[in-house]
């Protein structure tokens, strides 16, 4: 558990935070819900901004409330309708079970509050695009937990796909594994995001949905796909543990994306082949090869990268005070990753294709 709230929430997110904030008065918010296992994370983050008021805490959990509103300074609300009904609150920080989403997100954007909604935004299509288009007809600063975009190889890989340099693109690879079943990191107050009726998804869609935003976020939509998805281990009953995909993206290039909870290691964790260069990201580290780019020989560690963007919920808090930001997700595409999920999980059962 020490390995979980330090390794995963602290290098995510507190490793990425800006060094200056320049608010000159502060931002009034409230988290609604904490049971997602990055909610410590979150709580750190929002503790140590200075421009950050997190006046209520609300959870149908009242001992998970109270935990969460301590460690903010903050009251904890009974009702989470009136958080809604506050002034003072700008924006809602929703860390609750996947299932709670939709009536939290849609009674939050009815209030006109600004909405950071940890991944992925809901559990099937049609309830992630009723919640996106409610927040877009409500006009509110939104962003979820893709935290990978922040990162500086796939910030530099954006800027070569857009610009070009890898020519044709034909195949894509992608993978985000980690051993969170064998650990057994979900047997206590983490258990239901291995229970699929709460959080929609197992150790595929969990994880596999940060790197099918990088891959969406990369290469574009998906026309349709394929996939296997299985139980490994059994801790936690029918609950899936491993899994991956293929993908034929509208663009034509076919990609694959591989993702779970019982994976001892890592080590590539995307490939990208084009007919003028070619990208690996190995252990961390970029390897790029391409005619246009100086350095980029593909031998050794590519390092001329840009540098890293604040976590995402700094970005939404400095939104939601008045910053413009460019790099929130949009609703849409929060969906967008949801619905393609939802088409590899189906193609599983059916041992088929399905059209996205």
């Amino acid at each position: 558990r020490g390995f979980i709230n330090s390794s995963l929430a602290a290098a995510s997110f507190a490793a990425l935070a800006p060094n200056t904030f320049g608010a000159s008065s502060k931002v009034t918010l409230a988290l609604v819900g904490g049971a997602h296992i990055h909610t410590p994370g979150f709580i750190n983050l929002l503790k140590n901004r200075p421009d950050v008021r997190v006046k209520s805490v609300w959870d149908h959990d009242s001992q998970r409330a109270t935990k969460c509103a301590s460690a903010l300074n903050a009251s904890v609300e009974p009702s989470v309708q009136k958080i809604w009904a506050d002034p003072e609150i700008q924006g809602a920080v929703i860390c609750s079970e996947t299932d709670r989403h939709k009536n939290l997100v849609v009674a939050g954007a009815a209030a006109r509050k600004h909405l950071f909604v940890e991944k992925p935004l809901g559990i099937t299509t049609r309830d992630s695009d009723l919640m996106a288009s409610a927040m877009d007809q409500a006009r509110i600063h939104f962003t979820t937990g893709y935290f990978m975009r922040t990162d500086p190889i796939h910030l530099f890989l954006k800027q070569e796909v857009a610009a070009g340099r890898f020519g044709k693109i034909t195949r894509v690879r992608g993978s985000n594994c980690h051993s969170g079943s064998l650990g057994g990191w979900f047997d206590t107050e983490w258990r239901w995001m291995a229970d699929p009726k709460q959080a929609g998804v197992g150790g595929f869609g969990d994880l596999g949905t940060h790197k099918l935003d990088i891959l969406m976020w990369l290469f574009g939509d998906v026309e349709s796909v394929t996939g296997t998805i299985k139980v490994v281990t059994g801790r936690y009953g029918d609950c899936d543990e491993s899994g991956e995909a293929m993908l034929r993206f509208k663009s034509g290039i076919v990609g694959t994306l591989a993702a779970g909870w019982v994976d001892v290691d890592d080590p590539v964790q995307l490939l990208i082949s084009g007919t003028e260069a070619h990208a690996t990201v190995i252990q961390g580290k970029l390897y790029y090869r391409s005619k246009h780019v100086a350095g980029a020989d593909g031998k050794a560690p590519f390092t001329a990268l840009p540098q890293a963007h604040p976590a995402p919920l700094h970005q939404w808090v400095d939104s939601v005070g008045g910053k413009v930001s460019s790099s929130l997700v949009t609703p849409q595409e929060a969906a967008a990753r949801v619905r393609v999920m939802d088409a590899v999980y189906r193609a599983a059962k059916r041992n088929s294709w399905v059209r996205v």
